[in-house]
């Protein structure tokens, strides 16, 4: 399978989770509820860790769980393992096999803590070891870049949130997000013309905030191993504490923005980045988005659902962009699909 065609069978995957995995998220969440914990601690690398930066924003302003990323490295090269009184771990991996993400649920576990593991393999060393597993139910992702098994992190993190929080209209949002998804593909020609801008660049900078931090770090790291360019992920708030110092004209802006709380401050640092001199191509589901070049997804989803479809827009960009700048998408060079750090 290509990753043309694992991008296209994200509706159908989402839809089978929505279908088929929610009991099961209704069990991790009743499980949660159980536990004695104050905060989350989610361990994660690469797109798994982009996932989790869209967990510690949803899970905190949906459900008031204050979620911290993990440092790995402490657990293994470091060998000094924090303290995690108080935490609930949670381990988000596709393959569920990296070593440094084990080693922090087996320092969960040796100081007494519940561990979730959130996986698309039921068989790996995280999935059996963690003390309840919430399976993706993705199938097996033959392309190098994640792009299902992502989507299906968001749709987890998203379920388990709606689940938690007991919200029936949750659940009729996230039933409408694989139709949504399916409408986003469509937008594919439309796509390869704004990415065909960046064919001769070598730099581009991407930003989003709140809930679309994660979409910003994980369109960026698409770029980066499909299209070879340095592409460099800010939160739309850091980005003006300093790195606004290096737009001027030329510069490539990359930018998702979708209806909500955040969308004017948004849409004015869009603004000043063009007055500026710098180019902006924005993926939003609002046509008053101010960009040079704006990509619209279908609306209607509330906006903590949004960073599925928008991804989704993104990876059609990267390929075409990929493929634009003469690349073989489904061979990115110097990267393997499991990769295992320590």
């Amino acid at each position: 399978m290509t990753l043309w065609d694992e991008i296209h069978s994200q509706p159908r995957i989402l839809e089978d989770f929505v279908d088929g995995q929610l009991a099961d998220v209704g069990s991790v969440a009743d499980w949660m509820s159980a536990q004695d914990y104050t905060h989350l601690v989610i361990a994660a690398r690469g797109s798994s860790d982009n996932a989790a930066r869209y967990a510690q924003y949803l899970w905190g302003a949906h459900n008031r769980l204050e979620a911290a990323l993990a440092a790995p490295s402490l657990y293994t090269l470091y060998d000094s393992p924090p303290g995690l009184d108080g935490a609930l771990v949670v381990g988000v991996s596709q393959s569920g096999e990296s070593p440094d993400l084990l080693a922090v649920l087996k320092a969960a576990a040796e100081q007494g803590r519940p561990t979730l593991a959130i996986t698309n393999n039921p068989d790996s060393p995280m999935a059996t070891n963690a003390d309840r597993h919430l399976h993706l139910a993705a199938g097996p992702e033959l392309a190098v870049a994640a792009t299902k098994s992502y989507t299906c992190e968001l749709m987890a993190a998203a379920a388990l949130s709606a689940a938690l929080r007991g919200d029936t209209s949750d659940l009729d949002s996230l039933r409408a997000v694989p139709d949504i998804v399916r409408r986003t593909l469509d937008l594919g020609d439309r796509i390869r013309g704004s990415a065909a801008a960046l064919r001769d660049r070598d730099r581009c900078v991407v930003i989003g905030r709140g809930y679309h931090h994660s979409t910003a770090f994980e369109w960026a790291l698409k770029i980066a191993e499909l299209a070879y360019l340095v592409a460099q992920p800010f939160s739309a708030a850091d980005f003006r504490h300093g790195p606004l110092a290096i737009v001027e004209p030329g510069l490539d802006v990359l930018a998702v923005v979708t209806a909500g709380p955040l969308f004017e401050d948004v849409s004015d640092l869009i603004g000043i980045v063009r007055e500026r001199g710098a180019r902006v191509i924005a993926i939003s589901d609002r046509y008053d988005c101010p960009a040079d070049d704006l990509i619209i997804v279908p609306p209607g989803l509330p906006e903590w659902l949004t960073p599925i479809p928008t991804i989704v827009a993104a990876q059609l960009f990267t390929y075409q962009l990929s493929v634009a700048r003469g690349h073989d998408p489904d061979n990115p060079r110097g990267i393997r699909k499991v990769t295992k750090t320590v």
